[in-house]
């Protein structure tokens, strides 16, 4: 199936399993890949201002997956809104399949950044939100998700104390949290972000209304959090 043919036929979130199960392969990573599925389908179908004809618009908003074990999701729901062929799903990991582990900027349609190691994504959507402000554009947002044991990386603490004294409102943070860091926070995940100057909220990390809802909840002058809390263990 073609971009074009694709462009005819209407994906919605109840297709996206099946879209999952064509992929195959070892290491799918398919619980902890489920558990980002809300998330990411709620940011595509409602948020982020980006699609395929877009995808190199300096206007778009810019999404980074960071989440290690997230991307069989993440293909999902971008075959799902036309940035690749369904086709292509089943290739998935295979040495010729241009659908990695890790997500390609160069290779895949509407990918940003290549990621690898945890604790990538945050410092690079913060240095993505500074570039933009540099270049005097204020209307596209930056959305990065992460998940919760990718808090254990200093990396990721060092981007979260600089974001908040810079105002970074154009900033946006999803936490998808499964209970799998190795370290505890007194005060939850959500505190963190907050002592230092953003602002949070935490969710049902299975609820599109509460999630939409606290995507595009209002926070002049702060970098925004949203914490998706779920029940898988897996990271």
């Amino acid at each position: 199936m073609t971009i074009t043919e694709q462009r005819t036929k209407t994906y919605g979130y109840s297709d996206l399993p099946g879209l999952m199960g064509l992929m195959t392969g070892d290491e799918k990573h398919g619980p902890a890949a489920t558990s980002t599925l809300d998330v990411l389908w709620v940011l595509y179908d409602r948020v982020l201002r980006v699609g395929p004809d877009s995808a190199d618009d300096p206007g778009r908003d810019r999404f980074l997956l960071s989440k290690g074990h997230g991307p069989m999701a993440y293909y999902a729901v971008l075959a799902a809104k036309g940035f690749l062929p369904v086709d292509r799903l089943p290739g998935f990991g295979s040495y010729e399949s241009p659908l990695g582990h890790h997500p390609d900027r160069t290779l895949v349609p509407g990918v940003e950044i290549g990621s690898g190691s945890l604790g990538h994504g945050l410092p690079i959507a913060v240095g993505t939100a500074l570039g933009l402000r540099a270049q005097g554009r204020h209307d596209p947002a930056v959305w990065t998700l992460i998940g919760d044991a990718e808090l254990d990386e200093g990396s990721n603490h060092e981007a979260i104390a600089f974001a908040g004294p810079a105002g970074l409102d154009r900033l946006h943070t999803v936490v998808v949290d499964n209970s799998s860091a190795s370290y505890a926070r007194p005060g939850g995940i959500a505190a963190r972000f907050e002592a230092a100057g953003w602002s949070a909220r935490t969710v049902d990390g299975r609820d599109h209304e509460a999630l939409y809802a606290a995507f595009t909840a209002p926070h002049p002058g702060r970098p925004h959090v949203v914490v998706a809390r779920v029940e898988s263990k897996n990271a």
